[in-house]
């Protein structure tokens, strides 16, 4: 196959614009661009509120209860719980043996089956995790109340829904709207009434009830009753009781009606002003990048289209992780091509050092075709492993084209020089990726969710290796062939000067390397003994603790969190002082680490919120929004 394809460099070039098309083809359709990799993890879900309760009456009379009904069904690997103020929330997770689903279905059938749960909990609400992928946060901030944030950030919302780019966004930091009707006991009695059989007029009252259709002999017409309430006026219009002395009693008379917002124990603020949260997420096939693109070009359009006193940014901007990983890969595979180009063009040729640097996009672009077969995205882990195997994907080259180049130095006809150069080295070539393939392996093999995560390592890394084998064996040699040796005569100074150096370098070699590599092979159990040496006094320092040794390094953040717990039962507004006592303290760093000329701080923003699910009122966050570590 090698002498073939040699010999047909038309079949070489179609094998190499067969790779390179279907590759970049896979990559603009069938590769996400994500933060991080989508990862579906096996775990069950069951969520309890049940507003007002403390954590020790949802640990004892729902998290028990729960656990108890469950923690005898096969395919549980573990059952994680965390019981807060008003909630009880349980990670159930699966055994990687079991279907999920199927043990989804089991846990759903025992916890409906609980007859013993407290009257004033919720239903619980069971599901599978998904992982989605946030890429950006829109805010809403201003001094105005909460209902006029509110209304503004769910048309913000409804606006950013209708970009081509973004499918799903979700309201954060915001209670829900609520109805609230209170009624005092006095009215109750006053009027004969109690407060159950006023919840039954209010339910029967305000629904929509279908009446069937009426048949005629163009079309069918739907009938509907429409009397569901949305507002304070609908429902205070509500008739309670009638008579004909006294008339109709509507609800408004023997109750405050109120609509505002749920009584949840959450404030958001950001950079001091109350606030709302928009959240983009990205799904399917959307690219980071895009979807945070129109985002920000959204936010630009509206900025002087928003009511007086309101205004939007944006936060938490994961897509630019992302730009700096590609940067970062785009900025090596220059200054690697730079260098094998320059390297190789010394040692060997120009013409060597230009067709073994193609071989890189070549096998890149090839490998993008696996990665969708393979559940790999474009993310921060593996751009990685591109970045990782850019300086070993053109190893095989380089040996293949270098035996070319001296098999046409010693005489050899380019044809023939390309075919048997290659063949004499395709064996320890072969053998040689082989076993780079084989020591990326195992990282495919790594079980739960950190080996999700790793498995984007050697899903790049092995198909890039396996295409630059390909690449320069069926390639390679085909352009090679074509390569002519310039006679002294016709050289020029770059090509005296190359001479010379390649010349020189040998010469060392000669002189310097073989003495000591025969030396080495004539006493090689000493040499071998020094190794052994080596590696148990390097084991040695790491057993020890001389040499630190963590899973993952520790790298500078973009982000400083804060979290406030307070003990259980403390009110809203005591845990809400200490937040803005936290915020005030951060507002001083940022003016401190400010910019005397121009005004920017190292600190960029600053995000709060006081209160969490279920009502808890004891907790409270702070973020603070740091530049970049190469920046400050």
């Amino acid at each position: 196959m090698i002498a073939w394809f040699t010999r047909n460099h038309v079949a070489a070039n179609l094998l190499m614009i067969a790779i390179f098309i279907t590759g970049f083809f896979s990559l603009n359709t069938k590769v996400p661009l994500e933060v991080f990799p989508s990862i579906e993890f096996d775990v069950v879900n069951i969520t309890v509120t049940m507003r007002g309760a403390s954590p020790g009456d949802m640990e004892q009379g729902v998290a028990v209860v729960i656990e108890q009904a469950i923690d005898d069904l096969e395919g549980i690997d573990r059952i994680v719980n965390r019981s807060v103020e008003g909630r009880v929330t349980f990670y159930v997770d699966v055994d990687s043996d079991y279907d999920a689903k199927e043990l989804l279905a089991d846990i759903k059938n025992r916890v409906d089956g609980i007859s013993n749960l407290p009257v004033a909990a919720d239903r619980p609400v069971i599901s599978l995790t998904k992982r989605r992928s946030e890429v950006i946060s829109v805010t809403v901030t201003g001094d105005v109340s909460e209902t006029e944030i509110r209304q503004v950030a769910g048309k913000v919302r409804d606006d950013l829904l209708q970009l081509p780019e973004v499918s799903q966004v979700e309201l954060d930091g915001v209670r829900n709207y609520e109805v609230a009707i209170e009624i005092s006991q006095q009215k109750l009695k006053e009027y004969g009434l109690t407060l159950s059989r006023v919840a039954e007029i209010i339910a029967s009252d305000s629904a929509d009830l279908s009446a069937g259709n009426l048949k005629t002999r163009g079309n069918d017409v739907l009938l509907i009753s429409r009397g569901q309430a949305y507002s304070q006026t609908d429902f205070g219009n509500i008739a309670i009781k009638s008579s004909e002395s006294a008339g109709v009693l509507y609800l408004k008379d023997i109750a405050t009606v109120r609509d505002g917002f749920e009584e949840t124990a959450l404030r958001t603020r950001f950079d001091g002003k109350p606030a709302a949260m928009i959240d983009v997420y990205r799904i399917g096939q959307e690219s980071a990048i895009s979807v945070a693109d129109a985002v920000k070009e959204y936010l630009e359009q509206q900025q002087g289209q928003m009511p007086e006193g309101i205004q939007l940014s944006y936060w938490d901007d994961d897509s630019e992780v992302v730009k700096k990983r590609l940067n970062t890969l785009l900025e090596n595979a220059a200054q690697g091509g730079v260098l094998v180009l320059a390297l190789l063009a010394l040692f060997l040729r120009p013409a060597i050092a230009f067709w073994v640097f193609i071989g890189i996009p070549v096998s890149f672009m090839g490998a993008f075709v696996f990665l969708p077969f393979l559940g790999v995205s474009l993310n921060i882990v593996s751009l990685f492993g591109f970045i990782l195997v850019l300086g070993i994907v053109v190893d095989d080259a380089i040996v293949t084209g270098e035996n070319i180049y001296r098999h046409a130095r010693n005489g050899s006809s380019g044809l023939h020089a390309a075919i048997h150069g290659t063949q004499e080295v395709a064996v320890p070539v072969t053998f040689g990726v082989l076993t780079t393939v084989v020591a990326f392996l195992p990282l495919a093999f790594i079980e739960g969710h950190r080996g999700a995560m790793f498995l984007q390592i050697p899903a790049v890394v092995i198909p890039v290796l396996l295409l630059s084998l390909v690449e320069s064996k069926f390639v390679l040699p085909a352009h090679l062939k074509n390569m002519r040796l310039r006679s002294d005569r016709k050289s020029g100074v770059f090509e005296r000067f190359q001479t010379r150096f390649a010349d020189g370098f040998e010469s060392a070699i000669l002189k310097y390397y073989r003495p000591a590599l025969k030396l080495a092979l004539k006493y090689r159990y000493t040499v071998l003994a020094g190794a052994i040496g080596l590696m148990v006094i390097l084991i040695s320092l790491l057993s020890t603790g001389w040499m630190k040794f963590t899973f993952f390094p520790k790298v500078p953040s973009e982000t400083a969190r804060v979290t406030l717990t307070m003990p259980a039962g403390t009110a809203f507004e005591v845990t809400d002082r200490y937040v803005l006592h936290i915020t005030e303290q951060a507002r001083k760093l940022q003016e401190k680490y400010s910019d005397s000329d121009t005004g920017i701080s190292v600190i960029r923003h600053i995000f709060s919120t006081t209160g969490g699910p279920g009502g808890s009122s004891e907790t409270g966050r702070v973020r603070f929004e740091i530049t970049p570590a190469e920046e400050r």
